[in-house]
């Protein structure tokens, strides 16, 4: 009897050690007598990665993501020049992941100076990466007095490079991408802008024909940077309204918009990007010309319509098979805008939302932010209040609202069935004609 009782105080004391170290109190322990050890640590485990199963994993991602983007931002300042090209480049990509407006605010001052001082001192590659990440940071601003003074202090110094010509024509080219996003998103005088608009005319103006009516000769990489200064360009041209782009076009002595029978010769241009840019311009001066009177350069319409038809059904040997196709497809587009007033009709869908591009302007400015954006252009859509403005996606849609939007899967399965048998019906209805035609 008493073994008994020193048995039952060890067997106790043993299952209080067993509770202690799992915290489990007396209450529980009663509930989960018949338990193992194992069982008990399991469960209790399972319960913690349930509770968090995303909260660590989260903050550690981002706490993660913030301190490279910190060590990049310090990078900026090093003395290697390949050190500093590689950070921007790291702060570009990203920049282009994710939407982080207030880090970026905080930290302003250091990157725009950064990017000043790599464009005025460095050289190729570093310049080239510091006017990629310019437009990037004024993305990640948005619209408001922060954007203004980052454009305002870099526009001078990336007219200087872009127009200067030992620097190499991809720098350059960039160079003028960036010009024309930030004078684009920044806003300002519209005086400001034309005079940019001026600038970016006198680089592509290099493709138009010779005096005696011949094709220019020029590189592959020039024949880029000229495409760029001419896609920026058409960029600020749509910040004019419809009836600045009509009266400066038909006075033949204005000098702030080139006559459309100069643009029109870039469509000879061997370069393919140019030729597309080109296009690219004229849709856009016709629809807001017409916009305002609907004679817009009636005059010259028909010769135009025959050149653009001409590149819409191109069949030339001595051009790369997918070069041929992409410049068909393109210039079909805009043969049946200018000859039949038919806009471009492209849905863009991003979440549960969709981007209607209905007109060439919109289409443009849509271009031009996947130009710097790339595959973040989704994300910044759906998250970016600035470019929900000038999408006019109207305010940000949350997260509950496209899990009420969602359907079932039985909804699906439903309106699967509902499709499968009307195209089922359509389809025999159609053999059923067909079978007797055959037999006629």
């Amino acid at each position: 009897m008493p073994k008994g009782k020193r048995k039952g105080k060890s067997g106790s004391l043993a299952q209080k050690i067993r509770t202690d170290a799992l915290g489990i109190t007396s209450d529980e322990d009663s509930l989960n007598d018949n338990a193992s050890v194992i069982s008990l640590v399991s469960d209790s485990h399972s319960v913690v990665e349930e509770g968090n199963e995303n909260e660590p994993d989260e903050t550690a991602i981002e706490e993660e993501f913030e301190e490279k983007l910190r060590d990049a931002i310090d990078g900026v300042s090093q003395k290697s020049a390949q050190g500093r090209t590689q950070s921007m480049e790291a702060i570009c990509k990203a920049f282009t992941k994710r939407f982080i407006p207030d880090f970026v605010v905080d930290r302003r001052v250091t990157i725009a100076d950064g990017i000043e001082r790599c464009l005025k001192r460095g050289r190729g590659a570093e310049q080239a990466a510091a006017a990629q990440l310019a437009p990037l940071m004024c993305v990640q601003l948005g619209a408001g007095d922060f954007s203004e003074e980052l454009c305002r202090d870099l526009v001078p110094v990336l007219m200087v490079v872009a127009r200067d010509p030992s620097v190499p024509a991809v720098t350059r080219a960039k160079c003028c991408w960036a010009l024309g996003l930030l004078s684009f998103l920044a806003g300002g005088e519209m005086q400001d802008v034309m005079e940019r608009m001026r600038a970016l005319e006198a680089i592509f103006s290099g493709s138009y024909l010779k005096g005696d009516g011949t094709l220019p000769t020029i590189t592959p990489e020039v024949g880029s940077l000229h495409a760029a200064a001419l896609s920026a360009w058409s960029l600020l041209l749509t910040l004019l309204s419809p009836g600045d782009v009509f009266m400066y076009m038909s006075d033949e002595d204005c000098t702030y918009l080139p006559e459309l029978s100069r643009l029109s010769e870039l469509l000879e241009s061997v370069h393919l990007d140019l030729r597309l840019a080109a296009g690219e311009v004229i849709a856009l001066l016709y629809e807001q010309g017409r916009s305002h009177d609907a004679d817009f350069c009636s005059d010259f319409t028909d010769e135009l319509v025959g050149t653009l038809r001409q590149l819409a059904t191109d069949s030339h040997k001595y051009r790369a098979k997918k070069d041929r196709k992409t410049q068909r497809s393109s210039f079909r587009d805009i043969v049946q805008f200018v000859e039949e007033d038919v806009p471009p009709e492209v849905q863009v869908r991003f979440g549960q939302e969709v981007l209607l591009l209905d007109s060439w302007c919109r289409k443009k400015q849509y271009d031009a932010f996947c130009q710097v954006l790339g595959s973040g252009m989704n994300l910044h859509l759906t998250e970016n209040e600035l470019l929900r403005e000038v999408f006019e996606l109207g305010e940000k849609v949350s997260p509950l609202t496209y899990a009420s939007n969602k359907q079932t899967k039985q909804e699906r399965q439903l309106l699967n069935a509902a499709a499968f048998k009307a195209r089922t019906i359509s389809r025999g209805k159609y053999r059923d004609k067909r079978s007797t035609v055959v037999a006629c």
